[in-house]
């Protein structure tokens, strides 16, 4: 059988606190109001099994859930199998309602197989080897259950789980793949599935995948197995630096940038992104509401490893530290694009799904062409020229009825600087907001999307509590941005170049131009998967909405650790 690489398991840190796990975090004994979700994400037909050890009075149950494994099941949707009814029931919130019957109750030493495709949000169970109501995952027949997108808006934050209310003693037992004895209490099955993944007791469907790092899909275009230019490092890179106050180049990050973001880490001082469309000597600041500035000793050149600057000291003040985070384009080679109503001068770097766009505004409502192959989920705009402007946010985390803004704390306002339509794969809808849409006026838009081993971009429930929610990206993450959406909070970063051990507690905030900062209320841990916060607190973990995103430099199907 060829070698499945990581196994998904249960997750202990992505759970409600009081079960114990044992068995490898594959056996889970429950107790009280609890639950718990899986190490990856179902983004592929996926199969698994359960073996229920034992069962208690008031039955309990196991199925696959959307959302964070939060206490009350925040803003999430849950379809369980209840193994003392058989009854199949849709739980949202803290509510439940009977949808349907698997046919039968599910008794102690009983195996549940369960089935998921996250392309039709089709869910089968079977007992034992058959499955219930006649269905045939193979064939796509007969489902247990169909959801459907409403309520499967970010398809990645699915996970194999399971819940039980106040029935101590459930005993359960998985089998992701790895054991199909369960822990010595069957006899081993030995099926693996069409990739020759996998140790299961029966036959996976044809099509349904081990939940394994090996079957976990990488673009070509950033596999780090399938090319040597273009992994997830040589996408985006974080460098550190001293400055010298005079001719400073800046090397080791890997490629050539063409959107370099510098922060002076021990002091004060605003936060500059210059880029290659717009050339060296013109930057625009985060943190402040004011256009372009020229800034002719900020950097002066892009190199093929890093970039050069000259004496200016929000750059490179003599002996002050600094964080450049950088983002390769397309070389600084740009592109004019009329797929929108605007024409826009575009250059895109589709296998990183980012892309800087420039557009003169013309103050009704509008689309404006992106240049990549997928609709944009993170998309920040700047107006460059006239008076003062905001930074305008688009986040699907929370969609297009909604925007956040960059140089301040403030939560999401709803509002129509979208008109209120989500990006599609050619185009971002803008209104007549100034800030996104001056008549005559120069604006700029950085667009990225999710891709999958490189990048993330979601939102997530905080849960109020130091073992806070625990956010799967798929690869180990090299930046983190959080923001409350809720209310008045910090956009807080964390990356790994400046904190290289967990917790990670000394963060900058994007909004600001203090410099960073040691606190233990906006700790994280980076992951070989994800990051988890380790905090209660407003900034990143509190019972509210948070949007986030994430690039890595190491995905997941390889095994790496922080």
């Amino acid at each position: 059988m060829a070698s499945s690489g990581n196994i998904a398991t249960l997750n202990p840190l992505h759970k409600m606190s009081t079960g114990t796990f044992s068995n490898g975090n594959l056996k889970y004994a429950l107790s009280g109001d609890d639950g718990y979700v899986a190490t990856m994400s179902m983004t592929k037909k996926s199969y698994c099994e359960v073996r229920l050890d034992a069962t208690s009075g008031n039955g309990g149950s196991i199925g696959i859930r959307s959302g964070q494994c939060n206490q009350y099941y925040t803003d999430s949707l849950t379809f369980q199998t209840n193994y003392s009814s058989g009854d199949l029931y849709l739980y949202k919130n803290t509510s439940g309602t009977d949808v349907g019957d698997i046919g039968g109750v599910i008794s102690a030493g009983d195996i549940v197989m369960m089935a998921y495709d996250p392309a039709t949000y089709k869910w089968w169970v079977g007992v034992n080897g058959t499955w219930r109501s006649s269905g045939n995952p193979a064939t796509g027949a007969n489902p247990m259950y169909t959801g459907s997108a409403t309520m499967f808006e970010n398809m990645e934050n699915i996970f194999w789980g399971g819940w039980k209310s106040s029935a101590n003693g459930m005993t359960v037992t998985f089998n992701f793949g790895q054991d199909s004895t369960f822990g010595g209490q069957e006899t081993a099955g030995g099926n693996a599935d069409e990739n020759g993944f996998g140790d299961f007791k029966y036959t996976p469907p044809t099509g349904f995948l081990c939940n394994s790092s090996g079957n976990i899909a990488i673009s070509d275009d950033i596999d780090p197995a399938q090319t040597d230019d273009d992994y997830p490092s040589k996408q985006f890179n974080t460098v550190l630096y001293t400055g010298n106050g005079s001719t400073n180049a800046i090397t080791g990050l890997g490629f050539k940038p063409d959107l370099v973001w510098v922060k002076r880490r021990n002091s004060s001082g605003d936060q500059r992104l210059v880029d290659s469309s717009r050339g060296v000597g013109v930057a625009l600041r985060s943190n402040v509401t004011g256009g372009d500035v020229s800034e002719a000793n900020g950097v002066t050149a892009f190199g093929t490893d890093g970039f050069t600057l000259g004496s200016e000291g929000g750059y490179n003040a003599s002996s002050d530290t600094f964080v450049g985070w950088c983002w390769k384009a397309n070389g600084g080679t740009t592109a004019s694009n009329s797929e929108g109503s605007i024409t826009t001068t575009v250059q895109a770097n589709t296998k990183a799904g980012f892309s800087i766009i420039n557009y003169t505004g013309n103050g009704s409502n509008a689309t404006i062409g992106h240049g990549l192959t997928k609709a944009p989920e993170f998309v920040i705009f700047k107006r460059r020229s006239g008076s003062a402007q905001n930074w305008r946010v688009y986040h699907a985390g929370i969609g297009a009825t909604k925007r956040l803004t960059l140089n301040d704390t403030r939560a999401a306002e709803t509002v129509s600087t979208f008109q209120n339509t989500t990006p599609t794969s050619t185009v971002i809808s803008i209104g007549s907001d100034s800030n996104v849409n001056t008549s005559s006026g120069s604006q700029l838009a950085y667009a990225w999307h999710s891709v999958g081993g490189s990048s993330k971009f979601g939102s997530y429930e905080g849960n109020g509590n130091n073992d806070g929610a625990f956010i799967y990206t798929g690869f180990r993450p090299r930046l983190v941005f959080i923001k409350n959406a809720d209310a008045a909070q910090h956009w807080v970063t964390h990356d790994s170049a400046r904190e290289t051990f967990n917790p990670m507690d000394t963060p900058i905030d994007w909004d600001e131009s203090y410099a960073e900062y040691t606190s233990s209320a906006r700790a994280i841990d980076f992951l070989s998967n994800g990051f988890k916060c380790r905090t209660s607190d407003g900034e990143i973990n509190s019972s509210q909405t948070f949007v986030y995103g994430a690039w890595g430099d190491v995905p997941f199907k390889y095994n790496n650790t922080f």
